[in-house]
């Protein structure tokens, strides 16, 4: 799984929270690794270094192999609080979206109570 970090608005794109980024969010999703290709991470100070709560915003959008993408945000006091809060978050929706693709493709499944052989 690819990690890729953008950073804007006053946030410093340092090599230290790319790979903190990168160790972080493949240990988070690594249960989800057989169906993720790639996950964005978008780094913003919405008050551009001036202070104030939850004013670190992390948006992380992941690659689903043969799904839409998936998409999270999160507001933290800190940039470690923004990430962290969005990787819950991305978790609980990528595990939705595939818990109810297990629960579809269960209903399709042939029931041995609808076999007109074991009936008769």
């Amino acid at each position: 799984m690819q990690v890729q970090v953008n950073t804007g608005n006053g946030v410093q794109n340092k090599e230290s929270l790319e790979r903190w980024a990168n160790e972080f969010l493949n240990g988070e999703l690594a249960r989800f690794r057989q169906e993720l290709t790639r996950v964005e991470v978008q780094l913003t100070d919405e008050n551009r270094g001036k202070g104030g709560s939850d004013d670190m915003r992390c948006m992380l959008e992941a690659r689903l192999t043969g799904h839409e993408p998936v998409a999270v945000n999160h507001r933290g006091q800190t940039m470690d609080e923004a990430i962290r809060g969005a990787a819950t978050k991305l978790v609980r929706a990528i595990d939705h979206i595939l818990g109810k693709l297990d629960r579809h493709q269960h209903r399709d499944r042939e029931s041995i109570r609808r076999s007109e052989s074991l009936l008769g």
